[in-house]
C-alpha cells in the first residue's frame, strides 16, 4: 500500500485543482473573476487580504490547498483505520462529500461570512454539492485506496 503522506499529497493535489477550477468557473460565470474568488479565500483567515492584488489571489490558493491537504488527510487515515472506506470507496466518496460540503457551507463558511452564507439558492447549493461530491470527495476516496 502506498504510505499515507504520497496518498494525502496525491489526493490533496488532484481534488484541489479539480475543485479551484470549478470555483473559478463558478466565479466566471457569475460575473467574478478568479483572482478575486481567490481573494475571498485568503479573506477567511486575513481578512484584509481581498486587497492586496495577486498576493492576496495566490495567498487564498495556499489555503484553499492546506484545506484540502486537512480533508484528504482526514479521509485517507480515517480509510487505513476502517476497511469498509476502502471496499465501498464510491459511496464513501460520495459520503465524504457530502459531509465536506456541509461542514464548509453549514458550518465554517457561516461563521467568517454569516450575512452572506449558507445559501439557500438551488442552483448554489447544486453546484457546491457537484463539486463536493464528485470533485473532492470521490477522487479523495479512490486516491485513498489505492495499494
Amino acid at each position: 500500500m502506498a504510505q499515507p503522506g504520497r496518498r494525502i499529497l496525491t489526493a490533496t493535489l488532484v481534488a484541489g485543482t479539480l475543485d479551484i477550477i470549478a470555483a473559478s468557473l463558478l466565479a466566471i460565470s457569475a460575473g467574478r473573476t478568479p483572482d478575486k474568488m481567490l481573494r475571498g479565500v485568503a479573506s477567511g483567515p486575513f481578512p484584509d487580504a481581498t486587497s492586496w492584488g495577486l498576493g492576496g489571489a495566490a495567498l487564498g490558493l495556499a489555503v484553499h490547498f492546506a484545506i484540502m491537504a486537512t480533508m484528504a488527510a482526514v479521509y485517507v487515515l480515517a480509510a487505513d483505520r476502517l476497511p469498509l472506506l476502502k471496499a465501498q470507496r464510491i459511496l464513501a466518496g460520495i459520503g465524504y462529500g457530502i459531509a465536506t460540503w456541509a461542514v464548509m457551507n453549514l458550518i465554517v463558511l457561516p461563521l467568517r461570512w454569516p450575512t452572506v452564507f449558507p445559501h439557500t439558492d438551488l442552483f448554489s447549493i447544486a453546484s457546491q454539492l457537484f463539486c463536493h461530491i464528485v470533485l473532492v470527495g470521490i477522487p479523495i476516496a479512490l486516491i485513498a485506496a489505492r495499494r
